[in-house]
């Protein structure tokens, strides 16, 4: 097979190509581009789950970054276990093509316990007294060692949160490059997130975002001609563009004006107790999934629902059909935002009585999708919190705002203008109209030309 590496520039759409990446706009003239139609949903983990499978969610089972497990009675997100995804891998396939055949997967989502041959994805320590230190997690273990002796501690707070920069893109380019040198595997799969960060807190303003757009068009040179010299194919392609929003819709405050939603309170401070509401809302950017326990307020739920106008559909399972994304895992409703509009998890309506987590960085309590840890609400504040730790004090980083204006750019709607959509770049034109399960084909036809 054709040694292939597949480079995922997140949120990459003609949108920000242009004056600040001279090497993308020069190497896609060169080549050839082409706008794929958008997921749904149009996130991460179910993206990069159609491309590595060729199948929709309502086949691998990857109906958004998270969701709700019936069995826990518990919302979940950003699992890691490859084994979430119910369908064969491309890798998969490949081997019993080729015994020679190797893959590195570089960040890619649900990157633990898969059959890939190298692998590396974020996985920090949790500590007996609370702490969160950076790490990652690696197959074999000693990739891990190895990457890390010579590029230091994985960036783990740069990579999500307020902190999110280049340093964690440049550390995944760079242990891409690495793994490559040590085990030149067939197809590598990176994974860019620099784009992500600036693009949700900003929106497509290319002159607040230009210096983000130098650095990952920076990044994204030095690995192409690093392995064009290695002799391999490269594929350029983006899971989603982001587009402009100025309008949080909270649902889940809808839904307990309503007495839908039942809360837990603890500490004078509120939960969400899923498992215990008639119904209520998981939120992921500008996708949601509504899980109705009770189904005596189905009709209940789609009346409130119907008087939102900043819902663009909402998906019956019967609908959902149509879409692709009927599965056991998918909301008794899914639903998407119209355009300017996205989906918080808020659910309290006092801010006082927020959950603690809701002011940190905690991607996995949170019931929800919550972009707002991007930003936070004193660098004084978090000065003083990072001194407590530093001095060996317990401490919480509370610094997270609880204004969801605050975000100007999502995703993960289907209905959006061209210049938003997702991209793939590769030497051979393609001449149909591109769907996510495609992208697996153009990658096989890589691999196997």
């Amino acid at each position: 097979m054709h040694k292939t590496v597949v480079i995922d520039i997140v949120a990459l759409s003609a949108s920000v190509i242009g004056a600040h990446t001279p090497f993308l706009k020069q190497y896609i003239a060169e080549h050839h581009i082409t706008t794929i139609e958008p997921l749904l949903p149009a996130v991460t983990t179910a993206v990069q789950s159609s491309y590595l499978t060729g199948k929709y969610p309502s086949e691998n089972g990857i109906v958004g970054n998270g969701w709700y497990d019936h069995a826990d009675n518990e919302i979940k997100f950003w699992k890691q276990s490859n084994k979430l995804v119910n369908a064969e891998k491309i890798w998969d396939q490949a081997k019993k093509e080729d015994p020679n055949f190797t893959c590195a997967n570089m960040f890619w989502w649900y990157n633990m316990y898969s059959t890939a041959d190298f692998s590396v994805t974020p996985r920090p320590n949790y500590l007996a007294d609370g702490r969160k230190l950076p790490d990652c997690y690696s197959q074999p273990a000693e990739l891990r060692d190895h990457l890390q002796n010579k590029l230091g501690q994985f960036p783990l707070f740069q990579f999500w949160g307020p902190g999110a920069n280049i340093k964690s893109t440049r550390w995944i380019a760079d242990a891409s490059m690495e793994t490559e040198k040590l085990h030149n595997p067939t197809l590598t799969l990176i994974y860019l997130p620099h784009l992500d960060y600036c693009l949700q807190k900003f929106g497509p303003e290319l002159d607040k975002i230009s210096t983000e757009l130098k650095e990952i068009d920076q990044v994204v040179e030095e690995l192409v001609r690093f392995y064009e010299s290695r002799g391999a194919r490269i594929i350029l392609l983006s899971e989603y563009g982001i587009a402009p929003v100025n309008n949080p819709i909270h649902l889940n405050r809808l839904f307990r004006e309503n007495g839908l939603i039942q809360i837990r309170e603890e500490r004078g401070l509120e939960l969400l107790d899923p498992g215990a509401s008639k119904a209520f809302v998981v939120a992921d950017h500008q996708v949601a999934h509504v899980y109705i326990n009770d189904k005596s307020v189905t009709e209940q739920v789609k009346a409130l629902l119907k008087n939102v106008p900043e819902i663009e559909l909402v998906l019956d399972k019967v609908e959902q059909e149509k879409h692709h994304i009927n599965h056991e895992r998918s909301g008794d409703l899914v639903l998407t935002a119209k355009e300017n509009s996205w989906f918080t998890y808020y659910f309290w309506l006092d801010d006082a009585k927020a959950p603690d987590y809701a002011r940190v960085v905690d991607i996995h309590k949170k019931p929800g999708y919550d972009p707002v840890e991007m930003f936070m609400t004193s660098k004084l504040r978090a000065g003083y919190k990072l001194l407590r730790k530093k001095a060996g004090f317990r401490y919480v980083m509370d610094v997270i705002p609880l204004d969801a204006t605050l975000i100007k750019g999502s995703h993960g709607s289907i209905n959006v203008a061209d210049k938003f959509k997702p991209v793939l770049v590769t030497s051979k034109a393609i001449d149909k109209t591109l769907y996510a399960p495609d992208v697996y084909q153009v990658i096989w036809d890589s691999l196997a030309d």
